[in-house]
Formats: structure tokens, C-alpha cells, sequence
């Protein structure tokens, strides 16, 4: 991984985590967790390789509606779902229902993306 991949990677993930924590302080801004669960999304994609490709794929795999064969691509796929159905359920549901799968993505997210850059330290 480039030393510029790397930075936005790690930037996005810092971001996301630092939304995360405003978001559990203050209920006002719950609205933070959805821009959180992006940015999680844009560091695991930075990590990986060129994020506009990768999104493409994921995106393109995503309407097949067809279970990917790679696991890597299949991982994605579930955290894109996982998004958008996180997405639907605030709209319905509120902020305070969607924060602990939140902050569950946002996680394992942060555990890819530390695991990808640390591979070529």
C-alpha cells in the first residue's frame, strides 16, 4: 500500500472514530453515525486499493443480488448492506436505534484497515 493510500485511509478512520464518540456524547448529533459508517467504509476501500474502482465493484455485486464467490468482495458487500439497511432503519427508527450496530461496523472497519496498513511496516 502507497504511503498516500495509507494516509487517507488512516484519516478516514480517525474521522469516523472521532464522529463515533461525538455521536454517543451528544444525542443532538446522532445524525453522525450514518457519516461515520461512510467513512469506515472509505478507509476499508483506501486500504484495499483505488476506492472508485472498489466502490464500482462493490456497487455492480450489490444490484447482481448474487452471493460473490470472493470473500474479500463479499465482506464489502455486507458492509454496503449493512449501510444502507442502517440507512433505512434511522429514517424509520431514529438515530439511538441504529448507534450500537454503528458502532460495531465502525470497528470492525477500524480492525481491517489497522490489519491492511500494518502489513507493510
Amino acid at each position: 500500500m502507497d504511503e498516500y493510500r495509507k494516509g487517507w485511509a488512516l484519516r478516514y478512520l480517525r474521522e469516523a472514530l472521532d464522529e463515533i464518540k461525538i455521536a454517543k456524547k451528544d444525542s443532538r448529533a446522532l445524525s453522525l453515525a450514518i457519516d461515520a459508517l461512510r467513512k469506515a467504509q472509505a478507509a476499508v476501500y483506501y486500504s484495499l486499493g483505488e476506492p472508485s474502482l472498489i466502490e464500482r465493484i462493490v456497487e455492480e455485486a450489490v444490484e447482481s443480488e448474487t452471493q460473490p464467490e470472493n470473500p474479500v468482495l463479499r465482506c464489502l458487500v455486507g458492509l454496503e448492506k449493512s449501510i444502507k439497511r442502517l440507512e433505512r432503519m434511522r429514517e424509520v427508527y431514529g438515530d439511538a436505534a441504529v448507534m450500537d450496530e454503528t458502532d460495531k461496523i465502525v470497528s470492525l472497519a477500524s480492525r481491517i484497515v489497522n490489519l491492511l496498513t500494518s502489513l507493510e511496516d
